[in-house]
């Protein structure tokens, strides 16, 4: 399905993004492994046999040099996974961080997939072929306690890539969103690779990666790793204002030994 296509990951250094790299790797796909962190693109784009690209996403410029680069050295690129994003938490509630903050989220779990997709989506057209690909959260679908600027901005990247597969999908280009819960990485303070105990409800970065290949082979849209992500979709959907109140009950039992010291912390009390 991917043999001799070309595909751009970005966040690829590391994580999930790393575990996708190897997937579509693996599958025959050739690489453009983009980081902000040159050491850990290079490391992966060794591993996968791909090219290590370096990019700040939340800048347009930046951003249109490396597709740039990445077409010049690949060709054609069928595939954009747009995987980058960070969690720094706002454990105060969502006016206890500053606007840069909230800023940095929007470039870079919004913008940056817009921008390259701005760029990536005539060749497709032409081709009548790609894929389209946004590794959001579940904090898109529902909310993640103690970090609003990252469900906020994840929530706007589904938005993003419904609105996506609604006016590109008629073309030949798949558009999917990947929304896992908790994953097993450096962001929730694990190691790579470890195998380290995590909580039932952690899955290791490959399980994610995993996930994502079914769902492409089945055309799917919205991909969930964790399906009790689904479950927690439809009763918000339900019954909001009880959805909300069982979010309140479950933010009071996290904090009530205190506030969490960080998202680590946080997410092995829930």
């Amino acid at each position: 399905m991917f043999a001799g296509c070309n595909g751009i990951v970005t966040g690829g250094g590391q994580g999930i993004g790393r575990a996708i790299a190897r997937m579509l790797a693996g599958q025959g796909m050739r690489l453009a492994v983009v980081d902000l962190q040159p050491d850990a693109a290079r490391a992966v784009a060794d591993e996968t046999g791909g090219i290590a690209l370096t990019c700040d996403l939340r800048q347009p410029d930046q951003i249109a040099e490396t597709i740039a680069k990445a077409q010049a050295r690949l060709g054609d690129i069928d595939m954009l996974v747009s995987n980058a994003g960070f969690a720094r938490g706002a454990l105060d509630g969502p006016c206890s961080v500053p606007d840069a903050l909230w800023q940095d989220s929007w470039d870079l779990h919004v913008m940056a997939h817009l921008r390259a997709a701005r760029l990536l989506l005539p060749g497709m057209q032409a081709r009548r072929r790609g894929w389209l690909v946004n590794v959001a959260s579940a904090a898109g679908l529902l909310s993640q306690i103690g970090d609003a600027p990252y469900s906020a901005t994840k929530h706007a990247a589904v938005s993003l890539a419904q609105s996506l597969a609604i006016e590109h999908g008629d073309e030949g280009i798949q558009v999917s969103v990947l929304c896992p819960l908790y994953v097993a990485t450096p962001l929730l303070g694990y190691a790579e690779d470890a195998a380290e105990p995590r909580p039932e409800r952690v899955l290791r970065a490959q399980d994610v990666a995993n996930a994502l290949l079914d769902g492409l082979r089945e055309e799917r849209f919205l991909i969930l790793p964790h399906p009790e992500a689904g479950t927690f979709f439809q009763r918000r959907a339900e019954d909001t204002d009880r959805w909300i109140e069982g979010m309140r009950r479950l933010r009071r039992k996290v904090y009530a030994g205190g506030q969490p010291a960080d998202l680590a912390d946080l997410h092995r009390r829930i």
